[in-house]
């Protein structure tokens, strides 16, 4: 989608930092994604969007990631880092350990598009979607 050089300094860098990138990252794909089914009036794109983007959504899909065992150790560890991250701020519409594991999935999606796996994003991004589609019964 977009190219860019990997960050050598991506693997050491802050979890949040990471978040950060992958929540930015997500938001374009879900947005492209919705576009991509026909969505174009943008009340329902916003309604829709939150399907996917919200935390307790992020949550949900890096549970599924990991039930199915989808991740390697690296990436479990840039998890772990993710989930155990001390952001100072909880969003008021959720809990603190929803808000922890959303957390950990940006960050895993930021890791991986910073390191270059970018065909590796792609794919968890789009099995996510995908779970999303299914949980609902279709489009």
């Amino acid at each position: 989608m977009l190219e860019f050089e990997p960050l050598k300094e991506a693997k050491q860098m802050n979890s949040l930092a990471l978040a950060y990138m992958g929540d930015a990252i997500y938001e374009v794909y879900v947005r492209r994604y919705l576009l991509a089914l026909g969505r174009v009036k943008p009340h329902l794109l916003h309604k829709e969007a939150t399907h996917y983007v919200s935390a307790k959504a992020q949550a949900k899909f890096l549970f599924i990631l990991l039930d199915q065992d989808m991740l390697n150790e690296e990436e479990l560890a840039v998890v772990r880092r993710g989930r155990n991250a001390k952001s100072g701020s909880v969003p008021k519409n959720t809990d603190v350990q929803t808000y922890r594991y959303s957390t950990a999935f940006e960050a895993l999606l930021g890791f991986l598009f910073l390191t270059g796996q970018d065909k590796r994003m792609v794919e968890l991004i789009e099995y996510s979607l995908k779970q999303n589609i299914e949980k609902k019964g279709g489009r």
